[in-house]
């Protein structure tokens, strides 16, 4: 069932799963404001029985990344350009790329797990959005790059903390700064990439996984992951009592004495 399909996106539910696609293969599923305000109108409109959220795009790319229009002078029609923001006020600025964010945060809820199944390039906000998923499944073709740095700006899409989370300061720094490519063996190597397949096996994998990640009871896993996402900012002693307090909540739920 189709809950959304607008501006290069399309959102389909089946029973506990949910597909996010990104639907402009001729070029390269390139991102525009448009985009990611459909991206944050599917994560509202999930719902209530969607426990994985899978990713994907069209065609031989994930995502280009930023639609290259977004740098003309005129930008994209109905929106302001990025010299016009750039004229703005500091607090106009902040909110507007706040907005843009919305369409990468919600991928991080508790109560879901989201799985990026990338192919081909996946530059720049291409790169942030599969770093906004729980999980990511990349075929043997992949080729990450951040290539904000090279422009003269920043990764500014919510991808540079889970990138410094998974392959750690130095690693991410190098990435950022040289715009370099990440391939298939690397990329699983360093953690950016749970399972890597051949190409045509991608769809099929990431079946498999959705289907495990779906086994275990729901509040068991929306508990499991909320201690390891807050795992990294808390103390051992604080993350010890998180578990105990996680697993007494698990045990009353289960022994039909929750409130």
């Amino acid at each position: 069932m189709a809950l959304l399909d607008k501006d290069g996106v399309r959102l389909t539910v089946d029973d506990s799963v949910a597909t996010v696609t990104l639907t402009n293969p001729a070029k390269r599923n390139a991102q525009s404001p448009a985009l990611w305000r459909a991206l944050a109108e599917a994560g509202r409109l999930l719902p209530g029985s969607v426990r994985v959220v899978v990713l994907r795009g069209e065609g031989a790319s994930f995502s280009a990344g930023l639609d290259r229009q977004a740098f003309t002078p005129e930008g994209f029609e109905g929106e302001p350009s990025f010299l016009d923001l750039a004229r703005g006020g500091d607090e106009e600025l902040d909110s507007t790329i706040a907005e843009y964010q919305e369409a990468f945060t919600w991928w991080r809820r508790h109560d879901l797990i989201t799985v990026a199944a990338v192919q081909g390039h996946a530059i720049g906000a291409g790169f942030q959005l599969a770093l906004a998923c729980d999980l990511r499944v990349v075929a043997d073709d992949v080729q990450f790059a951040m290539r904000e740095t090279s422009l003269g700006l920043v990764p500014d899409l919510t991808g540079t903390q889970p990138l410094t989370s998974l392959v750690g300061y130095a690693r991410a720094l190098e990435i950022c700064v040289t715009g370099r490519f990440v391939h298939a063996e690397e990329a699983e190597r360093i953690g950016l990439a749970n399972l890597v397949v051949p190409a045509a096996e991608l769809d099929a994998a990431v079946q498999d996984l959705a289907a495990a990640l779906l086994a275990p009871p729901r509040d068991a896993v929306v508990e499991t992951k909320a201690l390891l996402r807050g795992a990294a900012s808390r103390s051992y002693d604080e993350q010890r009592a998180a578990e105990r307090a996680a697993q007494a909540r698990r045990l009353r739920d289960l022994a039909g004495l929750s409130d």
